[in-house]
């Protein structure tokens, strides 16, 4: 099987080499760059299936990249590389399009495992598969039917469509913000998003109260586990 050709854009050269060295024996062909420049002509030249991009470069902002990106539609998957403490940006970046993030210091573990994951959503994105099947959680997209470990549950029609959101991004962080205007336009409170997850955890999750399918990500939004 081929190497997975990743683009890593970071002003320290210390977790380039991390990175060169750790993604390397994971099956990843590792390009590096130290600037927003320089990420920019290695984009362009080698067409990576992945970026990993940090916030903070010398020449740009992270964020300012990332939004050229997604104007320009390219939509290659991008896993932000932040410091503790950024949650503005994770969230910033988030909306603006990237797939992940991952807090420095990272275990090189959690990182592939993160990457996979971007990976796999963006094939089924493309596929627009309608049905997931994970962890006891089964959703069929097309027929509205929901089963959680081998029950059928029903939902309303609201909690459904948060499903449904979470199904179509599954792995992937979903912010408040970007599902509220997904749901409920411009407008909307915050509080009613966490009711109707708390719901949807009530009908899907074996524990509710320790959730295993609809995880939360502190201070940012939900992810929908799928490996």
């Amino acid at each position: 099987m081929s190497a997975v050709p990743i683009l890593v854009i970071d002003d320290e050269a210390p977790i380039r080499r991390l990175l060169r060295t750790g993604l390397a024996t994971q099956g990843f062909d590792v390009f590096e760059a130290a600037s927003a420049a320089e990420g920019r002509a290695l984009l362009a030249r080698e067409k990576p299936d992945l970026v990993l991009l940090d916030l903070g470069l010398p020449d740009a902002d992270g964020l300012d990249l990332l939004r050229a990106m997604r104007s320009g539609g390219d939509l290659t998957p991008v896993i932000v590389l932040s410091a503790r403490g950024e949650e503005r940006a994770k969230i910033d970046a988030l909306d603006i399009g990237a797939d992940d993030y991952v807090t420095k210091p990272f275990g090189m573990g959690e990182l592939v495992a993160r990457l996979r994951a971007a990976l796999r959503h963006r094939v089924q994105a493309q596929g627009g598969a309608p049905v997931f099947d994970h962890g006891g959680l089964y959703v069929d997209l097309t027929r509205r039917l929901v089963r959680a470990d081998g029950r059928e549950v029903k939902l309303s029609p609201k909690e459904f469509d948060i499903l449904r959101l979470l199904v179509l991004h599954a792995g992937k962080v979903l912010t408040h913000r970007m599902i509220m205007r997904e749901l409920w336009g411009a407008g909307g409170d915050v509080q009613y998003l966490r009711i109707y997850i708390r719901q949807l955890r009530q009908k899907l999750e074996p524990a509710p109260e320790q959730p295993t399918r609809i995880l939360t990500e502190t201070g940012i939004g939900y992810r929908l586990a799928a490996g």
